[in-house]
């Protein structure tokens, strides 16, 4: 699925784009600022940044200044929102990395277009292994027979951590548990959100199809699942049950609720029902908002 992230000061704007992003397939993420934004790519990288150029503290134009400073990160497009609309605007938001302008108010048919066009020639310019075979990238590609063609450095130390008895991860093979994940995520990856989950003694690994490289190349993503100092510092702040805290935090990643239960092994029914109760005690009305509280929390 792809992933947005949506970086507005203004709650009002936050829970339109959520909401209508959401409503068109996206998976939405959300920051309040320019620092949080930040911080936020370096644990997730989006495919496209929807960036308010006129925000307090770290403005738009000097966040995506520093994104693209980052050389893992020159590929991502980032559209600027704006209610400013003069021609040094528009060349400074330019200038800044940025790859379009939308002014506000938002036409949504028109940002939805946008965002489709740029999503398209950011992958055919990203190309395969170049833009992604980095270190601080947790991935790695089998071909259609399961068999692994390359691993990045932060995905190799991940593996041989879980599985020290298996040597095959350093000479080239994979362990069987894994072979196994991927080869379901290979089977299903014509659904719109493709994971899975292996517990691995006391940790957790998600497995998650990216695309198709080629016709025999296919990315997949690594990442640890587990409880953090965040959520003990929700859990403390906003005085939320420990699985309130665990709901909200992954809510403010960009996960679904269905996403959510299989992450804690629990029903999506379920999820909704904390969640609800994480409305009541923040006082807010949606998502979006929740989210946006718990990224200011954490920041």
């Amino acid at each position: 699925m792809t992933t947005l992230l949506v970086v507005d000061d203004t709650p009002e704007t936050l829970g339109f784009l959520t909401d209508t992003l959401d409503g068109a397939g996206f998976t939405v993420l959300i920051a309040t600022d320019g620092s949080s934004a930040l911080e936020l790519v370096d644990q997730i990288t989006p495919d496209l940044v929807l960036m308010d150029a006129v925000m307090p503290g770290l403005d738009g134009f000097e966040t995506c200044r520093r994104l693209k400073n980052d050389k893992l990160l020159t590929h991502l497009p980032v559209i600027f929102m704006t209610g400013l609309s003069e021609t040094e605007d528009v060349v400074r938001g330019l200038a800044a990395g940025g790859i379009d302008y939308v002014t506000k108010p938002i036409v949504i048919d028109e940002l939805l277009a946008r965002i489709r066009v740029h999503l398209v020639n950011a992958r055919i310019t990203r190309g395969s292994r170049a833009a992604l075979d980095a270190t601080g990238r947790f991935l790695l590609a089998t071909d259609n027979a399961d068999q692994l063609l390359w691993c990045t450095p932060k995905a190799k130390q991940l593996l041989a951590e879980l599985f020290p008895d298996s040597a095959g991860v350093l000479s080239g093979g994979l362990p069987p548990a894994i072979v196994e994940r991927l080869r379901h995520l290979r089977l299903a990856r014509s659904r719109a959100s493709v994971r899975s989950y292996l517990d691995v003694g006391n940790r957790r690994l998600e497995l998650s199809f990216l695309s198709s490289l080629g016709p025999d190349e296919l990315l997949f993503r690594l990442t640890e699942v587990s409880e953090s100092a965040d959520e003990q510092l929700l859990q403390r702040s906003l005085e939320l049950t420990c699985r309130e805290a665990q709901v909200l935090l992954w809510i403010s990643r960009g996960k679904s609720n269905r996403e959510i239960g299989e992450i804690l092994h629990i029903s999506p029914r379920t999820v909704n029902k904390h969640l609800e109760q994480v409305f009541v005690k923040l006082g807010v009305e949606n998502r979006a908002a929740a989210a946006a509280r718990a990224v200011g929390c954490l920041m």
